[in-house]
């Protein structure tokens, strides 16, 4: 097993009714106490600034995994994965309790069943945020 890392926040698009399900799910069932769960379509500097980078919430969420300090105490390098790479490691890092966040990670642990079933996942938020009347990219409204 890895060791888990000190501080874990995954930014998604929370105008995405199964993007903030699973978010809340992960962060109240997942047993991960260093995980933060960060709307991203609510905090813009944070969501333009990920997108600058190159990681639009319109291809998926972010997870920004802070790692474990060494003996003298220094923090390494904060390290970002990005839409199917996000998914797969936070559900490999997830200790759930029975039910539905356990069928999650079995299914998307695997980078490579992540990367099979991620443009379903994409297919299913844009289709959820168009029922919502909600843009697919969270940064369109900005333009009009």
């Amino acid at each position: 097993m890895a060791p888990r890392p000190a501080r874990l926040q995954l930014v998604f698009d929370g105008g995405c009714p199964f993007c903030r399900y699973f978010a809340e799910l992960s962060e109240l069932k997942g047993g991960l106490p260093q995980l933060e769960i960060i709307d991203g379509r609510a905090n813009n500097q944070l969501r333009r600034a990920l997108k600058a980078q190159g990681y639009p919430l319109s291809e998926g969420a972010v997870l920004m995994v802070e790692p474990d300090g060494d003996t003298r105490g220094g923090v390494g390098e904060i390290q970002v994965f990005h839409g199917p790479a996000a998914v797969a490691l936070l559900c490999g890092q997830l200790r759930p309790s029975p039910g539905l966040l356990r069928l999650l990670k079995a299914v998307f642990a695997s980078r490579k069943r992540t990367d099979r079933f991620y443009p379903l996942l994409l297919w299913s938020r844009r289709l959820a945020l168009g029922c919502r009347g909600l843009p697919v990219d969270p940064d369109h409204h900005d333009r009009v």
